[in-house]
């Protein structure tokens, strides 16, 4: 049977979808909460692609961008994105939903994550973790980062904003 952590972290986009749509039911937005929180969740997409356009994802430990500052730039983007969604929506109750899935499955998701790279990359991902990065110098690549799908959490992103603005409109 898989470990916990390898479970959640694989229901974590289903649960989003799921936490998503009771979120933008409980959700009460202001004009101001969206400019506030859509920005927050705009430079929460930008660290995302940014991160998308470096990553050769299961080919290589990836050193370059953002990785050379933080081992987790995909899931600190996604952080900042709920935060920002939590912000919009102008609701504690999505708030907390908000915090309990950002904690929960992107928690079991390192970890699960960080256990395939060291089992795949062993002493390479040893020194990476531990600051002994030999080359980050690739440059960011648009390809790379919609063959890692990157555009599609940039549509649902858009997306979200567009509902949550007409939620605030029709409770003008």
């Amino acid at each position: 049977m898989p470990d916990l952590a390898a479970r959640v972290a694989r229901l974590r986009v289903p649960l989003g979808f799921i936490a998503s749509v009771a979120a933008l039911w409980l959700a009460h937005p202001t004009w101001s909460s969206i400019v506030l929180g859509a920005g927050l969740a705009a430079v929460g997409e930008a660290v995302r692609v940014w991160a998308a356009g470096h990553l050769e994802k299961g080919r290589e430990v990836t050193m370059s961008g953002p990785y050379r500052f933080t081992a987790h730039p995909l899931y600190l983007g996604s952080t900042l994105i709920g935060i920002g969604f939590a912000i919009t929506s102008n609701s504690l109750i999505v708030g907390v939903i908000a915090v309990l899935y950002l904690g929960l499955t992107l928690g079991a998701a390192i970890r699960s994550e960080e256990a395939g790279l060291r089992a795949k990359f062993g002493r390479e991902y040893a020194d990476y973790r531990a600051g002994r990065v030999s080359d980050g110098s690739r440059r960011f690549s648009p390809t790379r980062a919609i063959r890692n799908r990157e555009h599609r959490a940039v549509a649902g992103l858009a997306g979200v904003v567009i509902l949550l603005a007409l939620k605030a409109w029709l409770l003008l």
